[in-house]
């Protein structure tokens, strides 16, 4: 028997069709500002971050497109799996990591509330900080996603619904990617750079701030 959302913080119901939804207004976006992305990666890395990206994320739409999957968590693993397969450098394996283990975490559930979902995200961001060995501070995507998930959860536990909850997950988000840019960078390749990379905004946390802004617009139009 499948779980359902609990009542109360949820506020709405997180299904295959509202990840479906994201990932559209999230390729859209990706497009929109893959050169502002590959502009911000120009000086402190391969300058090919917002290709990468535009091209990750269209595969993973087309992927999903043609074999939809049923669940939440089904749709999420896809994405991620496409991403490690077609998008450069370290982002494929972190984006694909951060969505995979999303959906891992949200299992074979048809439909789930916003607890679960902020648990999922947890999880993923959870996965990211593992793999790349990054943390607060560090200068990465993390500096957009972190604060993101605390937002999202300070909402929910104050009673908000999901879309309230991811709007201020957004707000966090973009906050988090500007506070980049004093930074030093201590991972990845921006790091080679030493103090040559202060003064730059991250073009990672960037990225993670416009996948987070996509969710709170798909759920704010799913609640209108």
């Amino acid at each position: 028997m499948n779980a359902l959302p609990s009542p109360g913080s949820a506020g709405s119901t997180v299904d295959a069709d509202f990840v479906r939804r994201w990932l559209d207004t999230a390729t859209a976006s990706v497009d929109r500002e893959s050169e502002r992305l590959t502009e911000l990666d120009s000086p402190i890395g391969d300058a090919d971050h917002g290709s990468n990206m535009r091209r990750g994320f269209i595969a993973a739409r087309d992927a999903v497109e043609q074999e939809p999957p049923g669940t939440p968590g089904g749709v999420l693993v896809l994405v991620g799996r496409t991403l490690i397969s077609t998008v450069g450098g370290a982002s494929g394996p972190l984006y694909g990591t951060l969505l995979r283990k999303a959906g891992k975490e949200l299992g074979d559930e048809e439909a789930v509330g916003a607890d679960r979902l902020r648990d999922a995200l947890r999880a993923g961001v959870d996965g990211v900080a593992q793999l790349g060995g990054a943390s607060a501070g560090d200068k990465t995507m993390l500096d957009a996603l972190l604060p993101a998930v605390d937002a999202l959860t300070g909402a929910l536990d104050a009673g908000g619904s999901l879309a309230e909850g991811l709007a201020a997950a957004a707000s966090a988000a973009d906050e988090g990617a500007k506070a980049t840019m004093p930074l030093r960078a201590r991972k990845g390749r921006a790091s080679y750079l030493g103090e040559r990379s202060v003064g730059h905004q991250d073009p990672g946390a960037t990225s993670a701030a416009l996948l987070v802004d996509a969710l709170a617009a798909t759920a704010r139009d799913g609640a209108a």
